[in-house]
Formats: structure tokens, C-alpha cells, sequence
């Protein structure tokens, strides 16, 4: 039997302490902190975290560093005499997105490895087994085909070396109150026994109308005055008249033939119609990428008005709430910049739902005596909970 959310002392929120690699705006530090863990520090290389990730996160530190070139002293530092460690973090997904395993099937001799960004999974490796003491649990989410690479095997097989009992699944984070149709991949590792994520505690989801139906009305090329990050991208004349043609849950398929891009009318192009949609209010919205702002982008048309998603009611659907601050007041909007970071962030719900994983398994912990955690003793405690 587990301990409720309701039941946790204070002292036990201090006590599980929690580093959070690859941060970014902060979607899964919102989550974790939600749930109860004590996040004291993220890392990434964008600067322009800074912002989001301090103001919304009071005591949370950002650190502008390169995994690569990080030490685990730093993280060693970081956590102090924390009885219950917890590392976290989301590596870039790009590389093992669907479109780079297409990417280099097509070019042949253009590998994916190659670029930077696939070893920072090795470095997040690194980082758990030269720390002293190693992180309690270590947890990591990523697309779903990130499971296909020898760096994600390679990853979990050096867990396991290190006594870590690993549980890893593919699960819609819609099933957790997310507004948003996003398969991810989600890895939770204990040294003190088996762990794994919660089951969904309802049956229904949440949808596009839940998340923005209330958010003013907003033009194309527009911003709301009293909220800058409800902004929208202006349109063409050509994809305005598009969109005004667009049904819910449609595609360029229902546009009179004058409007249909050329590239649409060959074969090739038949083949992918959820580009120009319009998304739907009584549904979950389709995955958000980096580039929701844009309607051509994806299926990221306003369920009723003529216009793509604005920045705002994107972050609504991956979770952060209304009041998230993404840059100073009186700082221009930098759409691509915000989109990409709104874009890239962990969702919000599927933090919370890892945050109260990892706080249900590390309950037995906060009893066991000393400033630090007698391992053998709390893997025969989380052995005797299943």
C-alpha cells in the first residue's frame, strides 16, 4: 500500500531531491515539483531557458552548461546531502525522431550519428555512474522510436550494470490529462527495487476546448493585450482563404481544386493529408512539434478561427498552466525561438504522473535512518510493498 499525495510531510518533499538534465523551458520540473519532489537545479544549453525555468520555479537554479562537458561533481554539489536522489532528463529527440530514421535510409552514407546531439544520451549515462553516491532513480522520456538505437540500449544496459532495476514503456500522455495525443517513451530506474509508472486514473481525456476554448479571440498576425504569448502568426492571403475552407478533424482534401498546393496533387503528396487541418475541440489535439504555430505545418489550425495556433494555446495543450512566464515583460515575441522551446518542452501532466511514480516507490525510504540510504535495506523494503 502506497502513501497518498495528501499524506507526504514537507519533510519528505525535501528529502527527494531532484536534478533535471535537458530542462528546457521547464515542463518536467513544473510536473515533478507538482508531485511533490524538490527540484533544486536544471541544466541546458539554450540561455534562453533561463527565463521560464527560474521565474516559475522558485528555488529551482538554472545552469546554462553543456551535458558533454559537465562533471559529476557539479551534480554532486548540486544535490548536497540529499537522502534521496533523483536524476532526471529528456536528451534532444530529434535524432531518433521518425524523420531522421527516414533521413538516413534515404541518404545513404549520412548517418544520424553523426550529429552532436546523439551522444548526449551517452553523457547522461556517464553522469549517473560517476556520481558519489549514484542518483536513487533516474528517470528519462523521449519519442517513441528512440528505443530502436544502440545508444538507447546501450543507455539502459548501463543502468542495469549498475544494479538499477529498469522498467521502460511507450504510453500516450493523454491517458494522464494531457490535451494532447504525444507518445513518448518514458525509462524509470531505482536502485532499491522494481519501479514503473502509474496506470491512468481516468478513462476519459482531456480535450482541445478544456485547454483553450476560453482564450480570447484572436485574429491572424495578432497579439492579445493582455497576454503577449497569445499571439498568432501572420498568414498568406492564399492560406487564409485555406483555412477559411478548412473543416475540423479535415485536411486540404476538402479545398476547392484552385486552392490545392501542386505538390498535393501528385501522388506522392496524396499520401500525407494531415497538413493545412484544423484540429477539433471535442478531441485531444494531434501532437504538437515545434513548429505548431504554423498551419501548414501540421494539423494545427484553430478548431474555429481562421489561424494557426497561437503560442499560448500551444503551452496550454502541453500542459503548463496560464500563468507560465516564457520571457520578460516588454521583450519582443520571438515566434520560432518560443515556438521551438514550447514545442520541445516535456509536457507538463506526464512530469506529474512520473513525479508521483518515483514519490510512491520512494516512500520507504524516508524511513530508513542516517543522512543517506541504506540501498540493500530500501530494496528489501520496496521488494516486501509489491
Amino acid at each position: 500500500m502506497t502513501q497518498s499525495e495528501s499524506e507526504r510531510s514537507p519533510r519528505l518533499e525535501r528529502d527527494v531531491v531532484c536534478v533535471d538534465l535537458f530542462c528546457g523551458a521547464g515542463g518536467l520540473t513544473h510536473g515533478l515539483i507538482k508531485a511533490g519532489l524538490n527540484v533544486v537545479a536544471g541544466v541546458d544549453f539554450d540561455p534562453m531557458c533561463r527565463h521560464p525555468y527560474e521565474v516559475n520555479h522558485d528555488g529551482a537554479v538554472f545552469h546554462h552548461a553543456d551535458i558533454a562537458a559537465l562533471p559529476a561533481s557539479k551534480l554532486d554539489e548540486w544535490f548536497g546531502r540529499a537522502r534521496v536522489r533523483v536524476l532526471a532528463g529528456c536528451a534532444p529527440c530529434q535524432p531518433f525522431s521518425n524523420y531522421a530514421l527516414r533521413y538516413q535510409k534515404k541518404d545513404e552514407g549520412i548517418s544520424i550519428e553523426d550529429d552532436e546531439r546523439w551522444s548526449l544520451l551517452d553523457h547522461f549515462g556517464r553522469l549517473v555512474a560517476e556520481m558519489k553516491p549514484m542518483p536513487d532513480v533516474v528517470t528519462m522520456e523521449n519519442v517513441p522510436t528512440v528505443t530502436r538505437h544502440a545508444v538507447f540500449k546501450t543507455f539502459k544496459q548501463g543502468l542495469e550494470r549498475l544494479g538499477y532495476h529498469v522498467w521502460v514503456n511507450v504510453i500516450d500522455c493523454a491517458l494522464y490529462g494531457l490535451p494532447q495525443r504525444r507518445r513518448r517513451t518514458v525509462l524509470l530506474a531505482s536502485l532499491h527495487g522494481d519501479i514503473r509508472l502509474r496506470e491512468p486514473t481516468t478513462s476519459t481525456s482531456n480535450t482541445v476546448a478544456d485547454a483553450i476554448k476560453y482564450l480570447p479571440v484572436l485574429k491572424h498576425g495578432a497579439t492579445d493585450k493582455h497576454d503577449p504569448l497569445h499571439t498568432a502568426s501572420r498568414l498568406s492571403n492564399l492560406n487564409y482563404d485555406r483555412i477559411r475552407h478548412s473543416k475540423p478533424g479535415g485536411s486540404w482534401r476538402d479545398w476547392p481544386p484552385h486552392l490545392v498546393a501542386k505538390c498535393h496533387s501528385k501522388t506522392s503528396g496524396k499520401k500525407y493529408p494531415a497538413v493545412y487541418g484544423r484540429m477539433k475541440y471535442d478531441e485531444p489535439a494531434p501532437t504538437l512539434t515545434t513548429q505548431f504555430y504554423g498551419f501548414g505545418s501540421g494539423r494545427f489550425g484553430h478548431p474555429t478561427q481562421a489561424r494557426a495556433l497561437s503560442l499560448r494555446e500551444g503551452a496550454l495543450l502541453q500542459g503548463f498552466p496560464r500563468s507560465y512566464s516564457f520571457l520578460p515583460d516588454g521583450e519582443p515575441i520571438q515566434i520560432k525561438a518560443l515556438g521551438r522551446m514550447i514545442g520541445n518542452a516535456v509536457p507538463v501532466d506526464l512530469g506529474r504522473a512520473i513525479g508521483r511514480s518515483i514519490m510512491d516507490h520512494v516512500i520507504p525510504l524516508r524511513e530508513v535512518r542516517g543522512s543517506r540510504v541504506d540501498r540493500g535495506t530500501c530494496a528489501r523494503r520496496s521488494s516486501s510493498l509489491k
